[in-house]
């Protein structure tokens, strides 16, 4: 497990809002406990009115049971809760502004779809029960699927009926707990895209939570990467790939290289380190440990692989020696794995342009990066941590 899991922008008082005036949701120092384990500690959490957040993380870091607080399913062991300034953390579920679509739609099979999209209308006796329903199979695209019923329509056609009838109630919020994955590959794709135009369209908070970090860098404004109960890092999408701040979220956000090094100096804008023999360089602000020791990380798709004594286009980061071990073509790409003379296997992702010829298994090779492509990480940190992602719920 990381060493640094409270991360400063979940923590720090000087960047989170009142929550008596702010008017997105807030959590504060928001605590649940089941016995002796602890699913969330103390978190420290906005999320602005309009946006698309992402809770991410593995099985059983905490993001299911911070979604079902938010919702009024689970009743926190400590902390507050508030939505546009309203104190909410005990109110019940019906009594918050707060709709959720669940993984399993829970669509009423015996109603068709209008029926279903209209059912918390008619509980609540609106009136132009017509024209918002009408509005609604628009927004979502299932117009000419009204008199349907859920059984004869695709699990994504099901999924927009229960996004329909989830927002049909105009919630301030509207909770999304795992919505894709029952969904296959290619279907969960387009849905992703679906769902971030009708949130463009209605303006409302979306807030889902995910194991699957494509689907939340794919979707979200800001992505929320939790692990063990905290949130480690939280940012845009790229912003959380390029420069992670702990090996666990430079392993559970794609794929990275991470190699043993050594600080020599640092500078303003630039960190030396040696790693292995060489001397690299990291740009301060992408080198989040004070001590001399170090994981230096970069990206499989940031090296560069040639022939010995080949001049790379990565000017600053070369490093001789290299041996492939492994090949694997996979169309767009070529997966190489690479042993280096410190015994350690990088992976390089090489884009087949035509540009150059494919490596065998066995050829001496060289790697090169661009410096401002690397990071540093704490070397107290395990090097393995989030790298192995689970697909179940957490």
């Amino acid at each position: 497990m990381s060493q640094v899991a409270e991360a400063p922008a979940s923590r720090d008082p000087d960047e989170l809002a009142d929550p008596a005036s702010y008017d997105g949701l807030a959590l504060r120092r928001l605590t649940k406990h089941f016995g002796a384990f602890h699913a969330v500690r103390e978190l420290d959490l906005d999320v602005p009115r309009g946006s698309f957040f992402a809770l991410l993380g593995p099985s059983g870091c905490g993001k299911t049971t911070t979604l079902r607080m938010a919702a009024g399913l689970e009743t926190p062991s400590s902390g507050t809760i508030t939505l546009a300034g309203k104190d909410i953390t005990y109110a019940k579920p019906y009594q918050r502004p707060v709709n959720t679509v669940f993984q399993n739609y829970a669509l009423f099979p015996h109603l068709d779809i209008y029926e279903n999209v209209a059912f918390g209308l008619r509980r609540r006796k609106q009136k132009d029960v017509d024209a918002q329903v009408r509005d609604m199979l628009e927004l979502v695209e299932l117009s000419s699927q009204a008199r349907k019923k859920p059984t004869q329509l695709s699990g994504g056609q099901q999924q927009r009926v229960a996004l329909a009838r989830a927002l049909i109630n105009s919630p301030e919020v509207l909770l999304l707990d795992e919505p894709l994955g029952a969904l296959d590959l290619k279907l969960r794709r387009s849905m992703q895209i679906e769902i971030k135009r009708i949130q463009t369209e209605v303006g409302r908070t979306f807030i889902h939570v995910t194991h699957d970090q494509e689907e939340a860098m794919t979707m979200a404004d800001t992505v929320a990467v939790m692990n063990a109960g905290v949130i480690e890092q939280m940012g845009a999408p790229a912003e959380l790939y390029e420069n992670p701040r702990s090996t666990f979220v430079a392993n559970f956000l794609g794929q990275s290289n991470l190699i043993e090094g050594t600080v020599k100096s640092r500078a303003a804008d630039v960190v030396t380190v040696d790693m292995h023999g060489v001397d690299v360089s990291v740009p301060a602000s992408r080198a989040h440990t004070d001590g001399d020791q170090g994981w230096i990380g970069i990206r499989p798709e940031k090296v560069l692989i040639g022939e010995v004594g080949e001049e790379l286009d990565a000017p600053g980061n070369t490093i001789p020696g290299g041996v492939v071990s492994d090949v694997s073509f996979v169309g767009v790409s070529t997966q190489y794995l690479v042993r280096m003379p410190w015994g350690q296997e990088l992976q390089v992702f090489s884009q087949n342009t035509g540009r150059h010829r494919l490596f065998a298994t066995g050829d001496e090779v060289e790697l090169s990066w661009r410096p401002e492509y690397a990071f540093l990480l704490d070397a107290a940190q395990d090097a393995s941590a989030g790298a192995q992602r689970m697909d179940a719920d957490g």
